[in-house]
């Protein structure tokens, strides 16, 4: 994954609470000319975004922008320290979860004088995801991206697609979902979950790998079943300062996951964490997983490991339902050169930047335009991706994940708190209970 939408937590408080120093990594010659440092985590979209900084200056001609590619983890972990010392970049691709905590420390730039100014068309992008960068009146980026999450199988080892278009989950038996990931496990002597004598302690194959190093909020499964159970994140969102981590919907939720590992249907928390889920599909070892969009060339690409192909998530009791995230770029609050960091930022969020997107098919452009670019280009590579695109527009099939202050912390508790239930060592109503008298202490 690009893992997005994972609230790793590699922001510390104590760096981001550094005063600001006014400059920046920018840089410009005597000519007036201006090179701009941009920074972005995701290797695959590089080249298109490559691709409109070329364009960019192509029509800036006074305008260069540097590109630094760093994965995940490294990637904020370097930011952190960037901002501490006062020489962030100028522009950075910026994530809901962390934005809060720019905005605290007063390191990223309000956009909004810009954008009245240039009366940027906020009606122009996929609906709600130009709300969700903005803060009091302020706003901190104009959307880049938008993802949804979806069912990816293994096409070897789920060899009868029938119906999984239908499928149906709850947290007291798991519904057919759970009757179709344990038809997808196989012990070593080649029986599957459902026969008597399947063996539980000698898998070959995993009907599903749930992912358990999601943070607080869950994107790549937990969080989409739960609120498929009813549960909320927030007393509001986004902004709210009352989580709802104590909730029996949620506890249900995560129980039924535990329970796949203690059938033999899911691997053990420390065996699969060791190698992770994408190590596990690709060597054959799993059936199902959930995955967002982001990863579409990973698995249909012509690097893939395995054959696979997407299908919707489960419907659940309340419904069925997706998280639907999106990016934007921030301008960091030091920049020496604001107003050809605004003009990129403005270029990354139009058509002219986001149908060249589109065309290269690796994420789904914010911009209506940039999508429908993205479906035909998939469509010309024999790609089927309706999983993500039809829950996207369907009646109340997407909530957004929850974004408040203290994001970096609030992560933390959680994340810990539902391991400890995957490792056997709480049981999920208790683990959950202690962590929202955690978070929601932080609000106090």
């Amino acid at each position: 994954m690009n893992p997005r939408l994972r609230t790793a937590a590699a922001l510390t408080a104590a760096a981001l609470a550094l005063p600001l120093a006014a400059c920046s990594s920018g840089s410009a010659d005597d000519g007036g000319k201006v090179t701009l440092n941009y920074w972005l985590w995701d290797d695959k979209q590089l080249p298109a975004y490559q691709a409109c900084a070329d364009e960019f200056t192509r029509t800036n001609p006074n305008v260069t922008v540097k590109f630094t590619q760093t994965a995940w983890t490294q990637y904020w972990q370097n930011l952190t320290t960037q901002l501490a010392s006062g020489s962030a970049p100028d522009v950075w691709t910026d994530h809901a979860s962390y934005y809060p905590q720019f905005v605290t420390s007063n390191q990223i730039l309000d956009i909004q004088p810009f954008v009245d100014k240039d009366k940027v068309d906020l009606g122009q992008y996929q609906a709600g995801l130009a709300d969700l960068f903005v803060k009091d009146g302020k706003r901190y980026g104009l959307p880049k991206d938008w993802d949804t999450m979806a069912l990816v199988y293994n096409t070897k080892l789920v060899t009868d697609p029938t119906g999984l278009d239908k499928l149906t989950w709850n947290p007291s038996d798991g519904g057919t979902f759970e009757q179709a990931i344990a038809k997808a496990t196989v012990d070593a002597q080649g029986r599957n979950g459902l026969d008597p004598a399947f063996d539980k302690n000698s898998v070959k194959v995993y009907g599903f790998l749930p992912e358990w190093a999601d943070g607080s909020q869950g994107q790549n499964g937990w969080g989409d079943l739960a609120v498929a159970n009813g549960f909320t994140y927030l007393d509001k969102n986004p902004w709210g300062t009352k989580y709802k981590y104590d909730d029996p919907k949620l506890a249900e939720t995560i129980g039924w996951f535990k329970r796949l590992i203690d059938k033999g249907y899911a691997p053990k928390f420390d065996k699969q964490s060791t190698l992770g889920r994408d190590a596990v599909m690709d060597a054959g070892q799993g059936a199902y997983t959930i995955v967002g969009s982001w990863t579409i060339g990973t698995y249909l690409g012509a690097g893939a490991k395995q054959q696979y192909a997407f299908a919707p998530l489960p419907t659940g009791p309340a419904g069925r339902k997706t998280a639907i995230n999106g990016l934007s770029d921030a301008i960091y609050a030091g920049t020496k050169h604001p107003e050809q960091a605004w003009s990129w930022v403005k270029f990354l969020g139009s058509s002219a930047c986001q149908d060249i997107v589109g065309d290269k098919a690796v994420v789904f452009p914010a911009l209506k335009s940039g999508t429908e670019k993205a479906l035909a280009a998939h469509k010309a590579a024999g790609r089927n991706v309706q999983a993500f695109t039809d829950q996207a527009t369907a009646s109340g099939g997407t909530f957004f994940l929850p974004i408040t202050d203290h994001g970096n912390e609030v992560s933390q508790i959680v994340q810990d708190a539902i391991q400890s239930v995957a490792l056997g060592q709480a049981a999920p109503a208790d683990a959950l209970k202690k962590a929202n008298d955690q978070v929601n202490g932080l609000f106090k």
